[in-house]
């Protein structure tokens, strides 16, 4: 027996183990490294949920904080009213442009700013050399043309004698008979062209249309004058009829109802501190703007003495009661844009929305609105330029409250 085996086989001798060990030792690295891995994988997985939980939290912070915080306030709703005030303008009764209808230059004025006139009162003359000398021409084709006409009617009748004793042919004295004729239409042509000029000669005195007051006068001695309403130097003068005087008032849609004609009201000027001017409602519009949502009225008020002012600032007050609800709200509550004057109502979605406004009077801090708004919408206080329409806003919970 070979001795490499019986030693194997000595109780004594210690068994080889190296062999059979090591495919046991791989399975431990195995089994370390895929934990490792597993571990490094869960870290990274931890890590990318944390990042992405801090990205959202990051992503809604930022979208929390770029939605404006607003303050909001309630329109306030205001007691019954009296009487009705509305600012107005004064306008004069007749205002009209005084223009010339010849071609020329100006020799005299003999009206400025502020004379008091009469109907068919001389205001100024313009020299018209061309005119003078077409006129001149006129004259003489007329003249000719009559004189031509008068032979042509002398020769016609002293034909028609020859005629009836038969010294001269039928057809020759027709020819006398229409050159008669002919002659006649002439002369008709050149008087209505003598009077066409003596009309544009006759323009060359500029007369007041109607009693009133000159408020402008455009141009000065020399100065170069074309007819009608074009060009340089086109307007000569201004002329206004001041009694009586036009009260133009924009009634809004809610007091229309109550104003119509025949209705007392009462004209006060700041201008004129303590003065009363009285009239009644001449005639209104009888619809509706749809820009401003108001009804033009016109009140004539008598001004013998002139001491209302074409162009004036006043207000007017009606004799009428408004039972019609009004509201006010803050003046720093509302947006002036180019489509009109807006108020920023915050709805229940949180969110704007730009509402138009009817404005009534202004007390200063605050105005009267007489329409678009309702007593429980929430308006914005000091509303930024930037608001548009839909945009998203949280409403603050400090300050506020009613106006």
């Amino acid at each position: 027996m070979d001795q490499s085996v019986i030693d194997r086989q000595t109780p004594d001798s210690k068994p080889i183990t190296s062999e059979p060990n090591r495919p046991h030792g791989k399975r431990t690295s195995y089994i370390l490294v895929t934990v490792l891995l597993l571990i490094f994988a869960a870290a990274a997985v931890i890590g990318l949920l944390v990042r992405a939980s801090e990205r959202r939290a990051l992503a809604k912070e930022t979208e929390t904080l770029a939605v404006p915080t607003v303050v909001v306030v309630h329109p306030k709703l205001e007691a019954p009213q009296q009487e009705l005030v509305l600012p107005s303008t004064l306008r004069a009764f007749t205002e009209s442009p005084i223009y010339a209808r010849t071609n020329g230059y100006l020799a005299h004025w003999y009206k400025d700013i502020g004379s008091r006139v009469q109907t068919g009162d001389l205001l100024a003359d313009i020299e018209t050399p061309e005119i003078d000398q077409e006129l001149l021409q006129a004259r003489a084709t007329r003249d000719q043309a009559e004189a031509q006409m008068k032979l042509a009617e002398t020769s016609a009748k002293r034909y028609e004698n020859l005629q009836k004793m038969d010294a001269v042919a039928q057809q020759e004295t027709d020819e006398r008979s229409s050159a008669y004729l002919q002659g006649q239409a002439q002369l008709a042509n050149a008087t209505a062209n003598l009077r066409r000029l003596g009309q544009m000669e006759s323009f060359k005195h500029i007369y007041a249309p109607f009693s009133g007051v000159i408020t402008k006068r455009n141009v000065d001695i020399g100065a170069l004058i074309n007819a009608g309403n074009s060009g340089p130097n086109q307007e000569l003068f201004d002329m206004a009829k001041l009694d009586p005087i036009r009260v133009y008032v924009d009634v809004p849609e809610i007091y229309a109802p109550s104003v119509r004609k025949g209705v007392q009201a009462a004209i006060e000027l700041a201008s004129l501190p303590g003065q009363h001017f009285t009239g009644a409602v001449a005639r209104t519009a009888d619809s509706i703007d749809l820009t401003s949502r108001t009804m033009r009225t016109e009140i004539d008020v008598p001004n013998p003495k002139g001491v209302l002012l074409p162009g004036a600032y006043a207000q007017v007050r009606f004799d009428v009661n408004i039972k019609a609800p009004r509201l006010s709200v803050p003046v720093n509550a509302l947006l002036f844009r180019a489509e009109g004057m807006r108020a920023a109502v915050v709805g229940s979605d949180g969110k704007v929305h730009l509402k138009p406004l009817v404005i009534g009077r202004d007390y200063g801090t605050t105005l009267e609105v007489l329409g678009g708004l309702d007593q429980n919408d929430a308006l914005i206080l000091n509303p930024s330029d930037s608001l548009e329409e839909g945009q998203q806003v949280q409403v603050s919970t400090q300050g506020g409250g009613n106006s």
